[in-house]
Order: C-alpha cells, then structure tokens, then sequence
C-alpha cells in the first residue's frame, strides 16, 4: 500500500460519499484478522497505516502484568522497563511484528474491504433516497415475474408487487409502465427492498394530488378515501374555497381529470362525494349515486339509519353490498339502509330533512 492507494481512497470517499478515514479504519481491523489467519498468531495485535504515507506496521501488544501467565498477551513490569523505563503495571507494550511479505495479503485485504464498503455505501444512498420517499407514487418498468411477484425496474433499484398488493384482473407484462405507491422501504443484508402497490388507497391519493392542481395547492383537500382496488373506490373532498367546487374540480374539464386516474387503475369506478363537517349529509353523500330520502344518526354509537325512495334501495346498497361497505369505510360509520316501504313496515320514523341533506 501506498501514497497512490490513500489518494484514490480520498477521491473515492469523495464521490460515493464514505470518508477516506472510515474505510482506512476498516481496512485496519480486517488486516488483523488477515495477519491472524495467514500467520497462525494469537497474539492482540493493532495495525497502523499512515495517513499520509500508506505504510502499514502490525504491533503485538501486550499487558504489563505483576506475573505472567501467557506470554503471548502479557508482559512482566521488569521486562517492559527494560524497553522503556516509564512503563507502570496495567499499562501496554507494543512491539512491532510487521511481516516482510505482509504488502501482498494488505493489498489483496484492502481491496476486498474497499469493494465491500462501496457495495454498503450506495445501498445506503439509495436506502436513504427511497425511504424518503414512502408514501409517494412512481413510475416503474415492469422487469419480470417471478412465482407471482412482481419486480419492477425504478431505475437504480428493483420494487417488489407481492400478489396481495396487485389489483385483482390486472396482468402484467414485461415492459409495462406502472406507477406503483411506496409502502415500505426495508433495510435487507442484501440492500434495500422496495415494497410496492397497485391496491393501496395512498396510490388513488396521490394520483388525484399529480392530475388536480387544486389539490396539490390545497385549495381542495381529500378527506378520506374508501377502496376495493379493481372495482370501485370513493373519494370525499372539500374545498377551502367557496368558489371552487370540489367535486368538479376533481372531475375536471368534460370528466377529464378523473378519466386519466380511472384510465391508469384499469377502469376502477371512481364516485367524488362532497365531505361535509354534518355527518347526516356527508353519509347522504357517501351513497352516490343514490338519493337518499333520511339519515337518522345515533352520535354514541356511530350507527345511522338512511332511508332511501324504494326504487333506489338496490342502487344504494350497491352490487353485493359495495356502495354500502364503501359509505361506511369513507365516513367511519355504521350505515344501515332502509326502503320506505321497509321503513313503514318497520314503524321507523322518517325524518323529513331531504332538503338538509342536499349537496
């Protein structure tokens, strides 16, 4: 090892961002394993390399004991004074044991340390880069498929789809683009994993902030998000500006803003509510696209009875009880839909607020 060696270890702590002392350092401690392995030594042994020069030197080191017991790790106080007449009890020796050949094997070792600890720290960069990142979308190729997961090429690193995370009836095909929300970035002894999905509610959050500037200036703010990835998912949104309707400012112009997000979700039914701060109107709302005639809500336990016209009773319901699971989800509420007919049957009072519960 050399002066060139330090200045190349310089320049690459420069560009990969390790500090040139930190892989000296390791470098160091993987020579002493190097010297105890190629010379059979048992001795506690430091390796020193000049900062400035590159030279190395190995020192055994020894304890200055009152009795020795293993002359291979202590010293006598007589026989350490006689190599420096300074020396006190508990104190240490060091003598240098540099081996003549040992320029090979610390060449050979440095290399492997320094290729090691580039290997650590870009995936330390990229860790740090992608675990900033969680809770964002991005977009990806899709590399290949391997026992039904999904890896997909973000460029500097691949991204796992598990099968729970794809949306159900969508195929994957190499080469595809795909924007994928971040769930989790972990930390692996292989490098960093990148855990993605196409089923997370995050994902339609985030497709809605990129299409509407409304959102992204928070002008218009999405409240809550209800999903069955595939299918149909509901969005409740509310405008901080009485002249900005929310509802149609996610929609956009002739239905264009939400076409480009039910587009990229593979045609996903996308129903916009307007949130409202009166949970009777905001479950009203949630039910869209069905009208609702009541909402009677019971505070304590979160449960409210909506009554709707007869003829809407399947539609707020929905196909297998969807728009229903989906109103509940979105308001945090236990939703219970009468028929006026079943209401009647029933003995329930209707209340009469389908005027409050407009809009």
């Amino acid at each position: 090892m050399n002066l060139e060696f330090i200045d190349a270890l310089s320049e690459l702590g420069k560009e990969k961002g390790i500090e040139s002392d930190i892989i000296i350092e390791a470098i160091e401690a993987a020579l002493i394993s190097a010297y105890k392995k190629n010379f059979g030594s048992l001795q506690n042994v430091r390796v020193h390399i000049d900062r400035l020069s590159g030279e190395i030197k190995v020192f055994a080191r020894k304890n200055i004991v009152e009795e020795v017991f293993d002359d291979r790790a202590e010293i006598s106080l007589e026989d350490a004074l006689k190599i420096k007449p300074n020396y006190e009890l508990d104190d240490i020796v060091e003598e240098e044991v540099t081996p003549r050949d040992f320029g090979r094997i610390a060449a050979q070792t440095a290399k492997q340390v320094v290729i090691q600890r580039i290997r650590e720290a870009e995936r330390n960069i990229i860790y740090d880069e992608f675990c900033n990142r969680e809770t964002d979308i991005l977009n990806g190729t899709v590399q290949r498929v391997e026992q039904k997961n999904v890896f997909i090429d973000l460029g500097k690193i691949e991204a796992v789809l598990s099968p729970t995370e794809q949306m159900p009836g969508e195929a994957y095909k190499i080469n595809d683009r795909l924007k994928t929300y971040i769930v989790e970035v972990k930390k692996t002894p292989k490098g960093p994993q990148v855990l993605v999905s196409r089923t997370h509610p995050g994902l339609l959050r985030r497709l809605f902030e990129l299409e509407v500037p409304e959102i992204h200036d928070g002008i218009v703010e999405i409240k809550s998000i209800s999903r069955e990835a595939g299918s149909r998912s509901k969005l409740a949104v509310h405008s901080h500006n009485e002249e900005v309707d929310s509802v149609g400012a996610c929609v956009g112009p002739k239905g264009m803003r939400v076409q480009t997000i039910v587009t990229e979700l593979k045609g996903e039914k996308i129903d916009i509510v307007k949130w409202s701060p009166d949970i009777a109107v905001f479950i009203s709302n949630s039910l869209s696209p069905a009208k609702v005639v009541s909402v009677n809500v019971n505070e304590e336990e979160k449960k409210a009875l909506v009554i709707v016209p007869d003829y809407q009773l399947s539609l707020a319901i929905g196909k297998e009880g969807q728009n229903a699971r989906l109103a509940a989800k979105l308001t945090g509420w236990k939703v219970d839909i009468k028929s006026e007919t079943q209401a009647e049957e029933l003995g329930l009072t209707i209340a009469n607020n389908s005027e409050n519960l407009e809009g």
